[in-house]
């Protein structure tokens, strides 16, 4: 195959624009929660296969494009108010950037790890969603305030993925961030500039997304809340994911 052509077809699946609009079609279209997880835990595993079974030359215009397409979702992300379509465009954001960590040579078991690392924290907030469609009837910003009062430990749970999906401190992609920011400044400074405001979006986004579920006067209905042991169950997660974080730092920087 023209190694053009496994390019854009990898680029279903490590979105490229417009060929990233197919993930966000399907995604957009799929209710069940079990058939979101699927998606957010092989969609990106394909396209890494697809080019890393290629031995493929990246062309100059993919990393250009992957910066467009990481910042464009990145921007979409702070107009959304649907739980899962904010966690869709944050994926496409996300494995946008796997295509610099392509170009920069990055060891196979390592971008294996990068996808985990990424794609995790995206599985663990569809989940929380659809017990938020669960308790609620849907999962929006502003349909429901004062979670943080109504089910606490719910809310404590959500917050801490949202702050690990986006590469905040501790946690895998924000040394992952780092690392492709350090390789980019001597290759191409201007991957480095946005990088950076890719990451400060992902931020804003994730604390509008935080300040419309969280923040708020509580409901005076009586709202089921999340056990002891399915609060271990996340904690256990987000532990293993830090000391990952905590692990990669050695091996990156």
């Amino acid at each position: 195959m023209n190694e053009t052509l496994t390019i854009l077809l990898a680029g279903i699946f490590l979105p490229l624009f417009p060929l990233s609009m197919v993930f966000s079609a399907v995604f957009d279209r799929v209710n069940n929660a079990w058939t979101r997880v699927i998606l957010l835990a092989i969609w990106p595993f394909v396209g890494l296969f697809i080019v890393l079974s290629n031995n493929l030359t990246m062309p100059d215009w993919v990393l250009p494009l992957a910066l467009f397409t990481s910042t464009l979702y990145a921007f979409r992300m702070l107009t959304l108010r649907e739980v899962n379509q904010w966690s869709g465009f944050l994926a496409t954001s996300l494995w946008s950037l796997l295509w610099i960590a392509i170009i920069h040579d990055t060891q196979q078991k390592l971008l294996v790890f990068y996808v985990i690392s990424m794609s995790l924290p995206l599985v663990l907030l569809a989940f929380l969603s659809a017990g938020l469609e669960k308790r609620f009837g849907a999962a929006y910003t502003g349909l429901y305030g004062g979670l943080a009062r109504t089910i606490p430990r719910f809310s404590g749970i959500l917050v801490t993925v949202i702050v690990a999906a986006i590469a905040s401190p501790l946690f895998p992609t924000f040394f992952i961030m780092f690392d492709l920011i350090v390789e980019s400044i001597a290759i191409a400074p201007y991957a480095s500039i946005t990088l950076l405001l890719i990451w400060l979006l992902w931020s804003w986004a994730g604390a509008r997304l935080i300040q419309g579920l969280i923040v708020g006067r509580a409901s005076d209905v009586k709202i089921l809340d999340y056990n002891i042991v399915t609060i271990s169950f996340y904690s256990m997660i987000l532990l293993a994911l830090i000391i990952s974080g905590l692990y990669l730092s050695g091996v990156i920087l």
